[in-house]
């Protein structure tokens, strides 16, 4: 068996087409979506993430600002400029790029962005939201591996879905949104972490398994059904095995297992350009003056 691979530039450029459509609508009103990304310090993978989000947006027709503060900056002045994002009429969606320097608590300032504008879906009114089952922003990963798999046809009703790595950013809020009743969801969910003993004898059982553990190849093919569907969320550049000085990106599924899944995302080319267009959806769903939901109601 070798598993067929799910194309996430595929599916996110669906959904970047209905953002497209939706923001021309919304131009047509008078209302320019905007989103405001922030960034504190030169980080490299976040300069490149901002770019791309940004190229992203003028593809949508969704106007990207960017605010970037050095690294010694006065945290006062970050939660002032994010304040002032969250007033302005203008800006529709704030986001808040991660992991931030040190002496800056990435909680609090999280908190400051009004929770219609946490087009990531980090505040706590959006989380508490999210768990209850009431319309929220969703964090744009999970939503992304989401929507992959309903529009991959992947019935998740009843089925078990093992998710591994319990992070407030991906783990946890996959786990929960997939557990919840309605639209193609009710899975029976097993989160699994560092401390999990043999997660293995878990994850064998798992009709779906998410790998979201952030380090390379740490799910080999005996962790895996077969003929399950495999969803890589991990990233990494690691040394390339043939051309001497140059990388490759790499996920938390090891090479191996595509031998035994039935489906799997590839890295890169998989989860990651969904997650982009989740921003660009929720954003827009800023601007229409309503959070984002995946489902109808509460089933």
């Amino acid at each position: 068996m070798t598993a067929r691979l799910i194309d996430g530039k595929a599916r996110a450029a669906e959904i970047h087409a209905e953002v497209a459509d939706r923001a021309r609508a919304l131009r047509e009103r008078g209302v320019v979506p905007t989103l405001a990304m922030m960034r504190i310090g030169e980080d490299p993978a976040s300069i490149i993430y901002l770019r791309k989000k940004a190229e992203a947006s003028a593809e949508v027709g969704v106007v990207s600002r960017q605010v970037v503060l050095p690294a010694d900056a006065d945290p006062d002045r970050a939660r002032a400029e994010l304040r002032d994002l969250s007033r302005d009429p203008s800006v529709h969606g704030v986001l808040l790029q991660l992991p931030l320097p040190k002496g800056f608590l990435a909680g609090e300032l999280l908190d400051l962005i009004e929770p219609g504008k946490d087009v990531d879906g980090f505040h706590p009114i959006n989380v508490g939201r999210m768990v209850c089952g009431e319309p929220a922003f969703i964090p744009c990963t999970p939503l992304g591996v989401y929507y992959l798999l309903r529009r991959e046809g992947v019935d998740l009703r009843g089925k078990v879905v093992a998710v591994v790595g319990r992070s407030n950013v991906v783990g946890r809020p996959l786990a929960n949104l997939l557990s919840q009743k309605g639209d193609g969801r009710d899975a029976t969910v097993i989160l699994l972490h560092s401390r999990s003993a043999r997660p293995e004898r878990l994850t064998r059982e798992a009709d779906v398994l998410v790998a979201a553990v952030g380090q390379a190849g740490v799910i080999t093919a005996e962790m895996v059904k077969p003929g399950a569907t495999v969803v890589d969320v991990g990233v990494h550049r690691v040394p390339h095995p043939v051309e001497a000085g140059k990388f490759k990106l790499v996920g938390d599924v090891a090479p191996e297992v595509r031998e035994v899944a039935g489906a799997l995302t590839p890295v890169p080319g998989g989860v990651g350009p969904m997650t982009v267009a989740m921003l660009l959806r929720n954003t827009v769903d800023a601007a229409s003056g309503q959070r984002t939901t995946p489902f109808r109601g509460r089933g």
